[in-house]
């Protein structure tokens, strides 16, 4: 079976020995085949809401800066972004390399850069060095960028909603069983089934503790960060 919305919610409905849905009537299902619908959408965002970075959910962003312009607001679909992985994008038409920029804090930024913030002199002006993030949703670029610079950073994304029949989940095909154990646990307690709905929610945390298991829980190592001259 594709694996898709419809694959997914099909998974349910062979469970609990339904009807299979068609690429013809999917969008028009009400009732039980919508609290299917339901209940696949509501097992992804469960897995997705477990853990603020989950490997499928990164995204690499650019940010194309506008000369004279100090913040810039970021999508809003970021749950976390990784304030270590700002850098300039190497353009040679600009005469600028790929250098990383460092995080500053904002209450940093403010007690020693405040003045720049209504400054609108030329002087002040050049090639970032530090990314500063707000408390509304928003990055400083400083210095105040002179030229259309590129940025590259870092993210996660809350995830997204399946919709149509062909859809395509965020997470990988091979944890398909995750999202339908989930499935059954909202599908059971849509229908009442107190029992199986705990029996349901009971495998569904087995499979979230095995997702974490192989994606997220790593073994650090330390770097040495000293200077050495």
């Amino acid at each position: 079976m594709a694996y898709n919305f419809l694959g997914l919610v099909n998974d349910v409905n062979n469970r609990l020995n339904e009807v299979q849905l068609t690429s013809t009537n999917f969008s028009a299902a009400v009732g039980y085949y919508g609290l299917a619908k339901d209940a696949v959408n509501s097992s992804i965002r469960h897995i997705n809401q477990e853990e603020y970075e989950w490997p499928w959910n990164h995204v690499q962003e650019e940010l194309v800066l506008a000369a004279g312009t100090m913040k810039y607001a970021y999508s809003p679909d970021v749950k976390t972004i990784n304030m270590n992985s700002f850098r300039t994008k190497r353009d040679d038409s600009l005469s600028i390399g790929t250098e990383k920029l460092k995080s500053l804090v904002y209450e940093e930024w403010i007690e020693k850069y405040a003045d720049d913030e209504f400054n609108t002199s030329a002087s002040i002006r050049g090639i970032p060095t530090h990314i500063i993030r707000t408390p509304g949703r928003e990055l400083i670029c400083h210095p105040v960028p002179d030229k259309a610079y590129t940025i590259v950073y870092e993210y996660y994304t809350l995830g997204y909603d399946l919709e149509n029949a062909l859809d395509v989940p965020p997470i990988p095909e091979s944890y398909r069983f995750a999202i339908v154990e989930g499935a059954m646990y909202y599908a059971y307690q849509f229908r009442g089934d107190t029992q199986s709905a705990q029996l349901a929610l009971q495998k569904f945390e087995e499979q979230i503790k095995y997702l974490r298991s192989i994606n997220i829980n790593r073994t650090p190592y330390l770097r040495d960060t000293r200077v050495h001259f």
